[in-house]
């Protein structure tokens, strides 16, 4: 196992330490272990491509690892009542989306890409920001009022990536279509 890899699944184990902190009101434990998650992720990213150490294996579980913390926070955080509800339905919601186009796409011999297109890296990008405004909320002072925009922006990024998402598989489905139509 190469050491990006190793990170990611450190990663992966972050996220129900992270819950635990949650529950049990320790929110800047909860921080902490989410920024390290967050910084984890840019770490074995860049160190996969420092090291010329890519893997397909990362390639699956950097993004199972990222949809795993954030969903896991999201939805974390609105039964606790500190994200409102319905933003953790879209953020849950657009990643249902994209699973549920990658199993399509497996069903029908495809081969989806799994390199996120940029629209998704920022939706991801925002969706830790938001995280961590909602997780930090006590250092924020005056500018937690600001978190209504941090939202917005998120939940349009959001939105605007499960439409990308949703068109990507519609065209790769014609794709394969057209192909056995051509070719009886």
């Amino acid at each position: 196992m190469n050491i990006p890899n190793f990170i990611t699944i450190i990663r992966l184990l972050l996220v129900p330490i992270l819950v635990i902190f949650l529950m049990d009101g320790s929110t800047r434990l909860a921080l902490l272990t989410f920024v390290t998650a967050g910084l984890g992720d840019a770490l074995d990213g860049f160190l996969a491509r420092l090291l010329n150490q890519k893997t397909s294996f990362g390639a699956y579980l950097d993004p199972i690892a990222d949809k795993l913390l954030l969903v896991t926070s999201c939805v974390t955080l609105a039964i606790l009542g500190q994200l409102p509800a319905w933003v953790a339905v879209i953020v849950v919601s657009r990643d249902v989306l994209i699973l549920i186009g990658i199993s399509v796409l497996l069903l029908t011999d495809q081969s989806p890409k799994i390199e996120p297109p940029i629209i998704g890296k920022i939706t991801t990008f925002f969706q830790i920001i938001m995280v961590t405004v909602f997780l930090g909320k006590e250092y924020l002072g005056d500018f937690w009022h600001l978190r209504f925009y941090v939202i917005y922006v998120t939940i349009f990024f959001t939105i605007l990536s499960a439409l990308q998402y949703i068109i990507m598989g519609v065209n790769m489905l014609g794709g394969s279509n057209q192909t056995k139509q051509d070719n009886p």
